[in-house]
């Protein structure tokens, strides 16, 4: 089988189950987001972290590396993001959190799923996890300028992926009635995850292309040769390096968009940053793969 019909096996679910939502949103039909989301991020992807962890074939070193690589990655990640914002003279608040998270949820961990499969997703859910926290902590200081550290502690997918860790590191199992439950509702997460994307692009409205393209570009090269760097050095294994590269690597989230919205951020130009990213991932993502599985 060739390469290209590997990638496209791999992408295919991913952009046909957005394009569903997008569909949907166009033809308007009605679509709560934020019901949807809420149902997510509070029952089916905390269930989903919690079991790929919890049955992932992975060591507890392994785990270790890729959670300490991906924590340092971030950090650089941060690094290079304020200083090429400060040189370009942008707005902090409207362009730092979406230069640094990208879309690792939504999009980030079916990718995984589909081209590492199990493996895959439980070193993607371990880099979730870390943007989780730092995206509702330090990530909402730098869109409103003031604290929500709190904002963490009510996050279900942080406690998911907490107790998954110890439940790993442990050998632990909880029984088959309530695994086959978890499972079951963790299910749902990325049917749901691909679909919510296409509805909110569908309903973002963005007409500048020019600066979001480059600083497309820039976040992809940027956070890519990061995220391989830190890969190297701390010597993850070959699904553990390409995992970090595509999580770091994705494009803008709509969360970004979502908190520009409530705290008063250029959302508009927010939104321009989410259609253009997303619209060049449909190239960099397959790209990336040929070179990553």
């Amino acid at each position: 089988m060739s390469t290209f019909v590997i990638i496209i096996q791999i992408v295919a679910p991913v952009f046909l189950l957005a394009a569903i939502g997008f569909g949907w949103v166009r033809l308007g039909y009605d679509y709560s987001v934020s019901f949807v989301t809420r149902l997510a991020m509070s029952v089916s992807v905390p269930c989903l972290i919690f079991v790929a962890l919890m049955n992932a074939k992975i060591d507890s070193a392994s785990l270790t590396a890729t959670f300490g690589a991906a924590v340092v990655a971030y950090i650089i990640v941060t690094g290079v993001i304020y200083v090429i914002v400060k040189l370009a003279k942008l707005e902090g608040s409207t362009y730092l959190h979406p230069l640094i998270f990208g879309n690792t949820g939504n999009l980030g961990l079916p990718l995984a799923l589909f081209a590492f499969g199990e493996e895959g997703l439980s070193f993607a859910v371990i880099v979730f996890a870390v943007m989780i926290v730092y995206s509702f902590s330090l990530g909402i200081w730098m869109v409103s300028g003031r604290g929500a550290g709190s904002n963490v502690l009510k996050e279900p997918t942080v406690y998911g992926a907490l107790l998954g860790a110890l439940f790993l590191y442990n050998g632990w199992q909880t029984p088959i009635w309530l695994t086959n439950t978890l499972q079951l509702a963790g299910q749902m997460a990325i049917p749901l995850m691909l679909i919510t994307l296409g509805v909110a692009l569908g309903r973002i409205d963005a007409r500048r292309f020019m600066r979001p393209l480059v600083l497309t570009v820039v976040k992809v090269i940027s956070c890519a040769t990061i995220a391989a760097g830190v890969g190297l050095y701390f010597e993850l294994s070959r699904i553990a390096m390409a995992v970090l590269i595509l999580q770091l690597a994705m494009p803008v989230a709509v969360t970004s968009y979502l908190l520009a919205e409530k705290y008063g951020a250029d959302s508009e130009t927010v939104a321009g940053l989410v259609v253009v990213s997303t619209a060049v991932s449909v190239i960099t993502l397959p790209v990336m793969l040929v070179f990553l599985v």
